[in-house]
């Protein structure tokens, strides 16, 4: 794998993980336009090791918040961090029985489907617009609507529908304050990361060659330190109400994909 190839996958990733444009659209976009063979041997562990870089950057940007919330926890108490703890769990539910139930159907969607990627971008794009035109709130996250955003967040393993984006949405159209969506929906995937990092290496489905090595801490880093500015960013444009611009981006994007899968 080229050292470019690696760095270009692990920006990608790392922006459009927090970014509402759907991290594993533009993956699969990526890999179309790289070639298969930009991809190391182990892709499977290079996708993994990408997507702890851009868990590893949100317990970063957001290490006051989690700091306070293991305090809580620690505390066993009834506390305002407990009950944020058991939002986040009630919100991996739905995700977290797809991910062991489901998933070998949902992989089929991950083999260059670039029209699929394009229709679930165009569906991304709708949602960014009805959340950025939503009035503004200062509610908190409730048990129900936890895992209604939950819900959200399990349609989004589909490549082309953003994690972060239908979180948020979701979350802002329930009337949820847009920094608080922001700081929920980058808090609820870190679990779910750590916990396909787990079922993989569990279920044997990571295997590492060596050869990629280099590569893997290039796309690493490139993918962390991307992570971090697009976090940080993304957290200041849902509060400012740009979310827009991201919609124009995914419909563009959605229609080019579409377009190819068509024609291409």
């Amino acid at each position: 794998m080229e050292l470019i190839d690696a760095i270009i996958l692990g920006i990608v990733q790392g922006l459009t993980e927090f970014l509402p444009v759907s991290s594993s659209g533009h993956l699969e976009i990526g890999k179309a336009l790289l070639g298969a063979e930009a991809l190391p041997q182990d892709s499977l562990l290079f996708t993994v090791v990408l997507h702890f870089a851009t868990a590893l950057s949100t317990l970063v940007v957001f290490r006051k918040d989690v700091l306070e919330i293991l305090r809580g926890l620690f505390s066993f108490q009834w506390n305002e961090e407990t009950k944020f703890s058991l939002k986040i769990v009630i919100s991996m539910i739905p995700a977290a029985l797809i991910g062991i139930f489901m998933i070998d159907h949902i992989e089929v969607f991950f083999d260059g489907a670039i029209m699929i990627v394009g229709l679930m971008l165009i569906i991304t794009a709708i949602l960014l617009y009805l959340a950025d035109k939503a009035r503004t709130t200062e509610k908190a996250v409730t048990y129900r609507s936890a895992f209604i955003i939950g819900l959200a967040q399990a349609v989004a393993l589909l490549p082309g529908i953003s994690r972060s984006g239908a979180t948020i949405s979701t979350a802002v159209l329930l009337g949820v304050d847009k920094s608080k969506s922001a700081r929920f929906s980058f808090l609820m995937v870190v679990p779910l990361i750590l916990g396909k990092v787990a079922k993989d290496i569990i279920d044997g489905k990571i295997t590492y060659s060596g050869d990629d090595s280099l590569a893997m801490g290039v796309g690493f880093i490139a993918a962390f330190l991307a992570g971090l500015a697009a976090c940080t960013w993304m957290i200041k444009l849902v509060r400012q109400s740009k979310l827009t611009y991201f919609s124009i981006y995914c419909l563009i994007v959605g229609s080019i994909a579409v377009a190819w899968g068509i024609w291409g």
